[in-house]
């Protein structure tokens, strides 16, 4: 019945990292097919979608901060799990009729990547959502697991591999092995509170309020983890604390690696924790295999030497970060069977 609905649906099944700042959708054949932030703009009191549907992904993502009183530019998933289950699935759909350009009686099996940290009943808001949403069969994999083989480490073989996932509501930390976490850790400190944290420190030093979308700019544009060889400036506007008029201010990258250490600091706490937890025999693989870094928090400059100096092995910034999970999750619909001791669905979690 599987092999007829591809047949005559003319279904392409998918791969989805649903995160709670961007989400990707990838086809095992086509790859990347979409990156849009998980934003929905709906009306308020109603959660009926703006523009008749089309306040989703990029388009919500530039209304945030900037709505008028009626509207609201909202995103559903707080953490790396659902916060609001009726405009995730909104969301869902929206992706998934989008990757089939329109075709809305199109039902795909999916498989969908989440924290390793989340319960048994966040994982299963996460399958009916998908479902209801209009996915046929609904897989979930840890996205640890869907990171490593994303970026192709040895997470079958008998050798110890380590991967650090930095998303925007949660990092993710893994030592893999054999098919399966040898130690993990999820940690709800990610790229998402390095924006909150510049945010605070722009307003507690210089008296000037920014938004979260100024705060974003300024972390891609200047911000860093470790003293760059050239040092940026940038400049910002936003509202004067005192006087509450517009203001301009120029900050720059010293300033701005300072307001991002608390975040990274409890970044780094998780990836220790992960290494002291580890039985010592991993040891020996990590310091020839070191540590592989995804996610948008990946793009930070200086990251790898940052995480090199925190914990004495080898770091390697993935050549694309932001794809890394998505590209895995598409990889398992290779072979659904060969990877079922991965995966989980709906009457694993009955």
């Amino acid at each position: 019945m599987d092999w007829l609905f591809r047949r005559f649906s003319l279904s392409e099944d998918l791969g989805i990292d649903l995160g709670t700042a961007n989400t990707l959708v990838a086809s095992q054949d086509l790859g990347i097919l979409l990156d849009e932030p998980s934003v929905v703009a709906v009306y308020k009191g109603t959660n009926e979608v703006i523009l008749d549907g089309m306040g989703v992904g990029d388009e919500a993502y530039r209304m945030l901060g900037k709505t008028p009183t009626n509207i609201e530019a909202v995103r559903p998933l707080k953490g790396g799990v659902i916060a609001d289950f009726e405009i995730t699935e909104k969301l869902l759909r929206y992706f998934l009729r989008k990757a089939h350009e329109g075709r809305s009686w199109v039902r795909p099996r999916v498989v969908i990547s989440v924290p390793s940290g989340i319960t048994t009943v966040e994982r299963r808001a996460v399958i009916n959502s998908a479902e209801r949403a209009g996915a046929r069969k609904v897989y979930l994999v840890d996205e640890p697991m869907a990171a490593g083989l994303g970026v192709e480490l040895p997470i079958t073989e008998a050798q110890g591999s380590m991967v650090v996932d930095i998303g925007g509501g949660t990092t993710e930390v893994a030592i893999l092995a054999l098919g399966g976490p040898v130690t993990v850790k999820s940690v709800k400190v990610a790229g998402d509170n390095m924006d909150d944290a510049i945010v605070d420190f722009v307003r507690k030093t210089h008296n000037l309020q920014i938004g979260p979308l100024t705060a974003e700019l300024v972390k891609k544009t200047i911000g860093s983890a470790w003293a760059l060889d050239d040092e940026k400036t940038l400049e910002v506007a936003g509202r004067d604390s005192l006087n509450l008029m517009p203001r301009k201010l120029v900050l720059n990258s010293e300033e701005i690696r300072e307001a991002l250490d608390t975040p990274l600091r409890g970044i780094m706490r998780a990836v220790l924790d992960c290494l002291e937890m580890a039985p010592p025999e991993i040891g020996s693989d990590l310091l020839e295999q070191g540590i592989t870094v995804v996610g948008g928090g990946a793009l930070l400059p200086g990251l790898d030497q940052y995480v090199s100096k925190s914990t004495g092995l080898p770091c390697a910034i993935d050549s694309e970060p932001l794809t890394a999970v998505a590209r895995g999750t598409a990889k398992f619909l290779e072979d659904l069977d060969l990877y079922a001791s991965f995966l989980s669905d709906g009457e694993d979690l009955a």
